[in-house]
C-alpha cells in the first residue's frame, strides 16, 4: 500500500467510495474546494484488490485534511467498504499525523457516537474527545463527538484545546457516553 497526494484524477473513485459509504454523500464541489485550499493534507491509499490484476493500483481509500492557522481539521477519512479492517484508515491518520507535525501537531475532528470503530481507532492514535456538535449530521440529526489529538492531550490533559472542559483518561471517555448502538460505514 502506498499513501498518495490525493489528485483531480482520482476524483471519480473518491466520489464512488464516499458514494458507497455515507447516506449523505460529499459531492465533487465539496472535494473540489478542500483541495484547493493551501496548507491541507488530502491523500488517498493505493494498493492492490484481492484478484485484482494488471498494473494500476486501486485508489483503497482517502483522508481530507484541511489546515486551519494553527490546527489541522480532518474533514472526511473513508476506506473503500470492501477492504474495511484491514488498517488501511489507520495507514491514512497516520500519515497526515506525520505530516502535520507527528506528537506536536494540533489535530480535530468530529465523530458520531455511534460509530465506535472509528472512535476506537481515534483513541488509539492519540484522540480525546472533548465536546459535543448538538446535531451535527444532516442526515440524521445525530450528535458529533468533537476529538483533538495535541501534544496535552497525548498526556490526558486538555490545556491546549480551545475551549475544552477538563476531562479525564484518554480517548472518547470523556464528556460523553461511552458506546452508543450503531456503526456508520466511514469514519465521520
Amino acid at each position: 500500500m502506498a499513501i498518495q497526494r490525493l489528485t483531480f484524477a482520482d476524483m471519480p473513485q473518491v466520489l464512488a467510495i464516499e458514494r458507497r459509504s455515507y447516506r449523505a454523500p460529499w459531492s465533487l464541489a465539496m472535494f473540489v474546494l478542500e483541495t484547493a485550499k493551501p496548507g491541507g493534507l488530502c491523500v488517498v491509499a493505493r494498493g492492490f484488490g484481492a484478484g485484482q490484476t494488471g498494473t494500476a493500483p486501486a485508489l483503497l481509500g482517502y483522508a481530507i485534511v484541511s489546515r486551519y492557522d494553527d490546527a489541522f481539521h480532518v474533514m472526511n477519512v473513508c476506506v473503500d467498504p470492501n477492504r474495511r479492517r484491514e488498517g488501511i484508515a489507520r495507514a491514512l491518520l497516520e500519515h497526515v499525523i506525520d505530516r502535520a507535525g507527528g506528537d506536536d501537531a494540533r489535530l480535530t475532528l468530529e465523530v458520531r457516537p455511534s460509530n465506535r470503530g472509528a472512535r476506537a481507532l481515534y483513541d488509539e492514535l492519540g484522540f480525546l474527545s472533548v465536546g459535543t456538535r448538538r446535531r451535527y449530521y444532516r442526515d440524521d440529526g445525530e450528535d458529533a463527538l468533537i476529538m483533538w489529538r495535541t501534544p496535552a492531550t497525548l498526556q490526558g490533559r486538555v490545556d491546549d484545546v480551545p475551549g475544552a472542559e477538563e476531562v479525564t483518561g484518554p480517548g472518547s471517555r470523556g464528556p460523553v457516553p461511552p458506546d452508543v448502538r450503531g456503526d456508520h460505514g466511514g469514519l465521520r
